[in-house]
């Protein structure tokens, strides 16, 4: 599936020329090829796992060169993905403005930027917090690249499926960093993220669904209607309830973390029927209301992984 950006740039948006990039706005751009906003998530899943399995305050020391280190990771996958979806990236308007569509970066400067960042930040992780961390940070960085952005993205319907495990991965970073190993409580932590993903993104795709279509990426909203992608958001959202509540009865987590892990869970769940209600209903438009799923996937796992770390200082 090749598609030719240069054909079709926004007009007064791409093309930047070397002479009209000012070093504040290079700065920006460069950062904003890390993605911070992602990242950001990413780190709520990573310190309060830090909190448990330390069972308490985990060293701040090790918790900044882990969070420092992750975002290194992170942005260096980040960067690498938009330098090789840089052809799509330049046809759809939710990426229209990214730096190497609008010439703020050129591919060669992405490229360098996203495998120093790599380099760095498995070197850092290794020297800095353990070499399992180290492992596990290159792993995400590889698997989001390679099988997710290079091989599953454009060939699948099942992209954000798979590909989501990069998205796991700061779980057993972080639990890493403390134990220099991984137990069933990150294992369980990181399927949690798995099942959380796909329903956390299908609402997104759903909304944005004509800008995939464009660009012949196979998002399932794009090959399937809204009635059968409803059905898997709340297929995945029941799984990933289920497989929350199990930190408690295996002994890693109490009353509050269980309190909390049902009361955001019932709300997901509530949230996820009402989508598929609307769906089956014919509803479409802004009277689908998809995004009250997306805002309230981020604040559920933010709720959830919040209860993981201050779980342990109730019991």
């Amino acid at each position: 599936m090749c598609v030719t950006a240069v054909e079709s740039r926004p007009a007064g948006v791409l093309g930047t020329s070397p002479g009209h990039r000012p070093f504040g706005a290079r700065v920006m751009a460069f950062v904003a090829l890390t993605k911070p906003r992602i990242i950001e998530l990413l780190l709520i899943t990573t310190v309060p796992v830090m909190f448990l399995a330390e069972q308490g305050v985990p060293s701040l020391w090790l918790v900044l060169v882990t969070c420092f280190g992750g975002y290194l990771s992170a942005g260096g996958a980040n960067a690498l993905n938009m330098y090789i979806d840089r052809d799509i990236d330049a046809l759809m308007d939710r990426t229209a403005q990214r730096p190497l569509v609008t010439g703020m970066v050129s591919p060669r400067e992405c490229l360098a930027f996203g495998i120093t960042l790599a380099v760095v930040s498995t070197l850092f992780f290794g020297l800095l917090v353990n070499w399992l961390s180290a492992a596990l940070a290159l792993g995400a960085l590889l698997f989001y690249v390679v099988v997710y952005t290079m091989l599953l993205k454009r060939r699948t319907s099942q992209n954000i499926v798979w590909g989501g495990i990069a998205g796991c991965m700061p779980v057993l970073i972080g639990w890493s960093a403390v134990k220099n190993e991984v137990s069933w409580a990150a294992v369980i932590l990181f399927l949690v993220i798995f099942f959380w993903t796909p329903p956390h993104y299908w609402p997104l795709s759903m909304k944005v669904k004509e800008d995939y279509a464009r660009v012949g990426v196979p998002m399932l909203p794009v090959v399937a209607g809204n009635q059968a992608v409803a059905r898997q958001i709340v297929l995945y959202s029941w799984v990933m309830v289920a497989v929350s509540l199990l930190l408690t009865p295996l002994g890693y987590t109490g009353w509050f973390y269980t309190a909390v892990a049902l009361a955001a869970g019932g709300w997901w769940l509530w949230e996820a029927h009402a989508l598929h209600a609307r769906a089956k209903a014919g509803m479409t438009g802004g009277k689908l209301k998809e995004m009250r799923l997306f805002h309230w996937s981020i604040t559920y796992v933010s709720l959830l992984f919040v209860a993981v770390a201050v779980d342990p200082f109730l019991r």
